[in-house]
């Protein structure tokens, strides 16, 4: 008789979170070689997840990055939705709001890391609060 699987095997998901923290780690190095300085990576909130937080001269720098082996359905930038920009603005907001402060009274903006195949597109301000 063949033995029958508990549905415990959990390869795939480790891989595809060694893969993103891959992904998060290339964003990050990108991003510090373009002069932003690095504050904190997966900061999770309930309901949403910061990939990066990066500091540029007086601006916070909240960084979705998203990766896709190929354009196959719209490439990695495309897939950042509206949803996901709510859920990343309600992180940043309790994240400032953490630190004393909020969309009104800090300088911030919404960057995405678009990692397609092994093509890499930063999208500076790609989103923004008031939308």
């Amino acid at each position: 008789m063949e033995p029958v699987s508990s549905g415990t095997d959990r390869s795939g998901t480790v891989n595809r979170q060694r893969i993103g923290a891959q992904q998060e780690q290339q964003a990050r190095c990108y991003l510090e070689r373009a002069g932003l300085e690095w504050i904190a990576s997966n900061v999770r909130f309930r309901g949403g997840e910061i990939d990066l937080i990066m500091r540029d001269a007086d601006c916070w720098v909240f960084v979705e990055v998203r990766y896709r082996r190929n354009a196959h359905y719209g490439g990695a930038a495309a897939s950042v939705t509206r949803q996901k920009q709510h859920k990343l603005l309600r992180a940043a907001a309790l994240w400032l709001l953490a630190r004393g402060g909020s969309f009104d009274t800090v300088n911030c903006r919404f960057d995405i890391i678009a990692i397609t195949g092994r093509d890499l597109t930063w999208l500076p301000a790609a989103f923004n609060a008031d939308e």
